[in-house]
């Protein structure tokens, strides 16, 4: 018999689709932390000078991992006219200021940067709604034939086969209008204004559609990406998010299922009360599945059920209780219940609970990727032909 091996971006495709590989994909999430510890640069130069996803290049190669990463078409808008600085405001630290200017009126947003952490936004760019709303429209809306997808391509071509580059459409309703004005003020603004924002919600989804179409027809074969921010039930509760999220996460999918494009969609926090609902938008792989304090995710068994050998899990290492304050042997035994849970099932990626942190032991990350390539996938197949 020929054995069949896989690269890893393939086999992190056919566990989307369900479907069996060489080996189980192990997949952490190394998205900021790890990277920049890996090209030995600091979070400051690592955000602004190095591309995300040859970060991640690196890093997948050097731990030989399988993993998934994101790019995103450049957003040209004419109508808006923008100007950013930075300026160093004690040591080690770093103010960057973006002005845009649009026929009305003027908006600014201040990011601060810190040599040893990922960058926070201080300022958010709407400060009064009334006043604000127009400019933030014309800021948030760039005509979509003017798209460039140069770079987006070019890193898909560069990344290869070397883990999956996967293309952002973009991010659920309510991190769209509450990203601009925060947490609280987004949630205000949602209950005081209803009436204004059930409009914007069907102007989003067919602006979201048009997005998904425009990446299917020029970018080849590569996933799509739905970000998730606070658009999660941990901070808006599943009622909310049922509302006015469920719908646009629901119209990407089929857009992009029109166009024989998988979907992975990253859903923060507790997600239990809203798996049900995730599955029923028809995404392809849902990630990360965090265990508490920070997720719900208390029972894989149900999980499982819930998911119903329709979407792909993937995640639910804890990153702090165990890949940083556990022992090599905690990693194991919390990769083999995941493995347990799912034995038989070709719909799993074993990652993690949300980004893997700075302070976690190397020793901690190879027991994570050591104990999921020790599992037989022969015995996995046989698994799920007996459960037949």
């Amino acid at each position: 018999m020929v054995e069949v091996h896989y690269t890893p971006r393939e086999r992190m495709v056919r566990a989307y689709r369900g479907e069996w590989s060489d080996v189980i994909p192990v997949a952490p999430e190394f998205w900021y932390y790890i990277p920049a510890r890996v090209l030995g640069v600091d979070m400051v130069t690592f955000e602004r000078e190095v591309p995300l996803w040859r970060g991640l290049q690196e890093t997948f190669k050097r731990y030989g991992t399988e993993g998934w990463g994101i790019t995103w078409p450049e957003r040209p808008n004419p109508a808006v006219e923008s100007q950013t600085t930075l300026r160093r405001v004690e040591e080690g630290r770093y103010l960057e200021r973006t002005l845009w200017k649009t026929r009305y009126g003027t908006l600014t947003m201040a990011k601060l940067y810190d040599v040893a952490e990922p960058s926070w936004i201080v300022e958010r760019p709407i400060k009064d709604l009334a006043r604000d709303w127009n400019a933030w429209l014309e800021i948030a809306f760039p005509p979509i034939e003017l798209h460039d997808f140069t770079q987006a391509n070019q890193a898909l071509r560069a990344v290869g086969e070397d883990y999956l580059l996967e293309v952002m459409v973009g991010e659920m309703f309510f991190d769209f209008i509450a990203g601009p004005l925060g947490l609280e003020k987004g949630i205000f603004a949602l209950l005081k204004h209803k009436e204004r924002y059930q409009k914007l919600q069907q102007r989003y989804i067919e602006y979201m559609v048009e997005e998904t179409r425009a990446i299917c027809e020029n970018t080849s074969t590569a996933p799509l990406f739905i970000s998730c921010s606070w658009s999660c039930a941990s901070l808006i509760g599943p009622r909310l998010w049922r509302e006015w999220d469920k719908p646009v996460v629901a119209a990407i999918v089929q857009e992009a299922h029109r166009h024989q494009r998988l979907v992975h969609i990253h859903y923060h926090g507790k997600c239990m009360e809203n798996l049900a609902d995730l599955v029923e938008t028809g995404v392809d792989c849902i990630c990360p599945f965090e265990r508490p304090p920070g997720g719900d995710v208390t029972d894989l068994g149900l999980v499982r059920r819930i998911l119903a050998g329709r979407v792909t899990m993937n995640g639910n290492v804890h990153t702090v209780e165990t890949l940083i304050r556990g022992t090599p042997n905690d990693v194991a035994r919390e990769v083999q219940e995941i493995v347990e849970s799912f034995r038989g099932e070709p719909r799993l990626i074993v990652g993690t609970g949300d980004q893997v942190g700075g302070d976690t032991p190397e020793e901690n990350i190879y027991a994570m990727i050591e104990a999921v390539r020790g599992v037989s996938i022969e015995e996995q197949k046989q698994a799920e032909e007996d459960g037949r």
